[in-house]
């Protein structure tokens, strides 16, 4: 049980790691498959199979009901972040529980593996305010950043930074990333304050080693 319930219609920085810290991400196949999870786990329905879904006829397939909307993510490749907004009772609890659970089994069959892949059950910080929710999301836009990643594996990031840049979402819930480039400003506001966001936690405690716990945003 979780100290603190998480809330419908409230936002939540979620994350967590590889066991061990070893690497959930270790090529482009994970790490597209890693999005594809991230984009098709977000539904009321019961979902036995990726590939399952992937035969489903596009022309007969309804619209599902999303469990939650993402707000910014970036997978980097031994953990992740994700801001998410929860839309129905229990919808992070059940996007995870699908995420995480999916993508472990993809995982250990392809490695020839068994066991846990990530630390346990996600973590999650409830973000409260106008201040915290701010430097969060500029903290997980371009998490990659604030992180010494060996260039051999950059090609295993991926970050919504990207689409708020492009404002073109795919990850990121449509709505939601309008809302947001509306209220600083447009694209290129918004990734001026994200930089400033990696500036100040760069000069903070420098480029951190990804074997290293975040230090995440104080909530002040």
């Amino acid at each position: 049980m979780r100290k603190q319930p998480i809330v419908t219609e409230e936002y939540y920085h979620i994350y967590n790691r590889g066991v061990d810290k070893r690497d959930i991400i270790t090529n482009k196949k994970d790490l597209d498959r890693f999005i594809e999870s991230m984009l098709e786990f977000n539904q009321l329905e019961v979902i036995t199979s990726l590939s399952n879904l992937r035969k489903t006829d596009i022309a007969t397939k309804s619209k599902p009901e999303p469990l939650v909307s993402i707000i910014a993510c970036c997978l980097n490749p031994n953990h992740f972040h994700l801001i998410l907004k929860q839309l129905v009772d229990g919808g992070i609890a059940k996007f995870m529980q699908k995420l995480q659970a999916g993508y472990t089994s993809y995982f250990n069959i392809k490695n020839h593996r068994t066991g846990s892949l990530f630390q346990g059950t996600f973590k999650s910080h409830h973000i409260g305010n106008e201040n915290y929710f701010n430097k969060t999301l500029g903290y997980v836009n371009k998490n990659y950043q604030v992180h010494k990643i060996p260039k051999n594996k950059m090609h295993l990031v991926f970050a919504s930074d990207s689409e708020y840049e492009n404002n073109n979402f795919k990850i990121v819930s449509k709505e939601e990333g309008k809302r947001i480039l509306k209220m600083f400003g447009g694209e290129k506001d918004f990734k001026k304050y994200c930089d400033e966001i990696v500036e100040i936690i760069r000069q903070e405690r420098g480029k951190t080693s990804l074997l290293e716990e975040d230090n995440l945003p104080d909530s002040a």
